[in-house]
């Protein structure tokens, strides 16, 4: 075969194996004209009477090679000639060169007649499928290639024989005498194209299907198609199981054979392995009755093999009857959808995902339920629903909260400058100070509301807790009452933390107050100190505190403690377990927001009638204790007289400004008013106008209070700013609004707070001091 290929390649290049000698014969030659004297054209002649030998020698074995080489073709011939099968040998041109007895008498194929006229008359695209396996038959030495034609199959296969050649085998039957399926049952086939479409249907197929169809969604009930599983057939009459074998036909064809499923399922066990697989695995009836349990699956729903046969017995919660559940998944519907349920277990919460699977088997339908632990996915996402739910309260809080604020600013500042014109004496002052208190008592809901949400200004330093307890357990004996002790336990050396001291002491009282509440017969509060250092994160119900040194209080009670169902929501705001009129609601919530703004962490245990313990973590403070030098007092020429200078007021709200005009005016100022930063921004284009101080909202409709202080520090650069905000500073802060020569004042303010903090912002200013020198 290797000197066939050989003989096959010379044969092919021999026109210029031959040329290339006859050439340089023929330079040689007329460089033997041309030389000038007898030395050259000896050596001219020697050379040219070489290559006209080489050229002779090569003509003639390029002769001897054509000859083998037609030879074997015609040995070929010879032997395909009596073959069953039309045989055609082709060069690589695609020219017929021979044909055997039966390929002239069914095809028509002749000498000298393009392979692709004869194959054109079989099929369609007959230069595509020859190209096919021509290329494969150059690469592997074979190539063939499977046609499903509407009346008929044909197989076309090509073998190389040399380098020249190629041997073509052409086979034709109809579908049911495929030699495969001799010998066998004729089940149901088709042959699918691209997107399902039905391209060939046997006999047996058509009568399932009571005729020709057009796609595969037209005969199965179930779609999609899944290979070798079972699928609902529409038939001619009753719906049928049966198992779908696929198996590739090439060109992306598909050919499908439908086994009834009663007869696929006698082949093999059905329970071969069931028992020991490592995944949780049932088979349930239609009707929810268990008909076999594998031992994972028994192990995660704690079931007894003989007495635990109903299926609604160990699982609920799927939000319709499971019978309903499992009569539509027996009829084909909604298969593949997992759906989350919980398990009857007493012992703790167990959630599982369970995606069923039709099977028939011995003619019966049967369910298989396949089993997964998802507690801890379930976990996760009731976390994360938690933490979404408090984040919008928590959103809403601060929003009501900066309401609220501005609400109260003007309610408190009004009644300030109504307690100016009225002296104590007069009828009208109690009820003025009674509404300045009720002011006060709702700025402190409000103050609350802004704790949870985490919005209220902090401030944040290195505490000794020890110390901070020890000062707190005077205040906090006087709060308890005689029925209840107070106990402190306190850990003899406790590093810093860093927090704000008055927070810290409100979650404590908060704590403690509680704790007395839930004690009405009495008993004792234990408040206790620790240091622990987590090597590695903990996890204590929902929450996860990473690794880290943590100071640890706990305040823990002998009262009638918190139901199970009830202690997820004890630090949302508003919820309350004590009669009405006995709480607000918003002491948990307090605690929660002022410990997670501080960067700690709370937890809360409790056994109904045996008392609570709630659990305060805190980080450790490592950075040093910093010794701040004293700087010097600054030198100035004159202080400011009070009330001089001109303030711009921007406040969107009309009466906050109306009160804070005023309020400043009473002291002295001259007051420029403008509703929106937009209007400040235009007064501020005259040059002549004269400002000594900003006093601005921060959130406001367009720019806010930051942003346009920005642009006018563009041309008066030296003009000092006071920020008012129902918000936190650390929210005035986070947004970048870190500007040279401000300070922060929290709404709700007095009239007091006002002017003392526009007199100290001015006192500040280098410009100020100048121009009150000047005068």
């Amino acid at each position: 075969m290797h000197f066939l290929n050989s003989a096959g390649d010379f044969a092919n290049k021999s026109a210029s194996t031959v040329l290339a000698p006859l050439v340089c014969s023929a330079i040689l030659a007329v460089l033997f004209m041309l030389a000038p004297d007898g030395a050259m054209r000896q050596v001219f002649a020697t050379a040219g009477v070489v290559c006209l030998l080489a050229a002779l020698g090569l003509a003639a074995w390029n002769g001897i090679c054509r000859l083998f080489f037609k030879r074997t073709l015609r040995n070929m011939a010879r032997l395909v000639e009596h073959d069953v099968l039309p045989c055609i040998i082709t060069g690589t041109d695609g020219v017929i060169r021979e044909a055997n007895r039966i390929a002239a008498k069914s095809l028509q194929a002749r000498r000298g007649q393009c392979l692709r006229d004869v194959v054109g008359a079989q099929v369609a695209d007959a230069s595509g499928l020859i190209h096919r396996v021509e290329t494969a038959a150059s690469v592997d030495g074979i190539g063939t290639e499977k046609v499903v034609l509407p009346d008929r199959h044909l197989h076309l296969s090509a073998h190389q024989v040399g380098a020249g050649a190629l041997l073509w085998r052409l086979e034709m039957f109809l579908a049911q005498d495929d030699p495969a399926a001799q010998g066998r049952v004729q089940y149901p086939a088709l042959t699918l194209g691209r997107g399902g479409t039905v391209l060939w249907m046997n006999g047996p197929a058509r009568a399932l299907a009571g005729g020709r169809i057009r796609t595969i969604k037209d005969l199965i009930t179930d779609p999609p198609l899944r290979p070798g599983q079972t699928h609902r057939v529409r038939t001619d009459g009753a719906a049928q199981d049966f198992t779908v074998n696929v198996h590739p036909a090439g060109m992306g064809r598909e050919e499908l054979v439908f086994v009834p499923s009663n007869q696929s399922d006698t082949d093999a066990d059905p329970d071969m392995g069931f028992e020991t697989l490592p995944v949780p695995l049932l088979k349930v009836t239609p009707e929810g009755e268990i008909a076999k349990a594998n031992r994972s699956a028994r192990d995660l729903l704690h079931a007894d093999a003989e007495n635990d046969r109903c299926l609604a017995d160990l699982m609920e919660g799927l939000g319709r009857s499971l019978p309903d559940w499992l009569s539509d998944a027996a009829a084909g519907k909604g298969l593949g959808r997992s759906e989350f349920l919980r398990l009857t277990r007493p012992e703790r919460e167990v959630f599982v995902q369970v995606t069923l699977t039709r099977v028939v088997e011995k003619g019966e339908v049967l369910l298989v339920a396949v089993l997964n632990d998802a507690t801890e996915l379930k976990s996760l996402e009731a976390q994360f629903v938690q933490s979404q739910k408090m984040q919008a309260i928590g959103q809403l809080a601060g929003g009501v909260a900066h309401d609220f604020n501005n609400l109260l600013t003007a309610i408190s500042g009004h009644c300030d400058l109504l307690l100016l014109r009225h002296d104590q004496g007069d009828p009208e002052y109690g009820d003025l100070v009674q509404i300045h208190q009720n002011a006060n008592r709702a700025a402190a809901l409000v103050g609350q509301l802004l704790a949870f949400s985490r919005k209220q200004t902090l401030r944040p330093e290195r505490l000794e807790l020890r110390d901070i307890l020890s000062d707190l357990t005077h205040l906090l004996n006087r709060l308890v009452g005689e029925k209840v002790a107070l106990e402190l336990r306190q850990t003899p050396s406790l590093p810093p933390i860093r927090a704000d001291k008055r927070q810290l002491e409100q979650v404590i009282m908060n704590l403690v107050v509680n704790a007395r509440d839930a004690m009405r017969k009495g008993g004792t509060i234990l408040i206790e100190t620790d240091q622990r250092v987590l090597d590695k994160p903990m996890t204590h119900g929902r929450a996860r505190v990473p690794t880290g040194a943590y100071v640890v209080v706990r305040v823990q009670d002998e009262g009638i403690g918190i139901a199970v169902d009830k202690l997820e929501k004890v630090f949302e705001p508003f919820y309350t377990t004590k009669r009405t009129g006995e709480g607000t609601g918003l002491g948990l919530s307090t605690v929660y927001g002022i410990v997670k703004q501080t960067g700690g962490f709370i937890f809360v245990d409790s056994t109904p009638d045996k008392g609570s313990v709630f659990t305060l973590m805190f980080p450790v403070c490592d950075e040093p204790e910093q010794t701040v030098a004293l700087a010097p007092e600054p030198v100035r020429t004159a202080p400011p007289r009070f009330g001089d200078g001109v303030v711009l007021l921007v406040e969107d709200e009309a009466p906050v400004r109306a009160f804070a005009s005023r309020a400043l005016a009473h002291r002295g100022f001259q007051v420029i008013e403008a509703g929106t930063a937009e209007d400040a921004l235009e007064l501020l284009e005259d040059p002549d106008l004269k400002i000594d101080i900003f006093v601005t909202d921060v959130v406001m409709p367009g720019l806010d209070g930051p942003s346009w202080v920005r642009q006018a520090r563009q041309t008066r650069p030296d003009v000092p700013v006071v920020f008012m905000s129902g918000y936190a500073e650390d929210v005035f802060k986070s947004q970048g609004a870190r500007i040279e020569d401000s300070a922060f004042l929290a709404k709700p303010f007095s009239l007091v707070e006002l002017t003392a903090i526009v007199n100290q912002q001015m006192a500040a200013a280098p410009h100020v001091c100048d121009a009150v020198a000047v005068q």
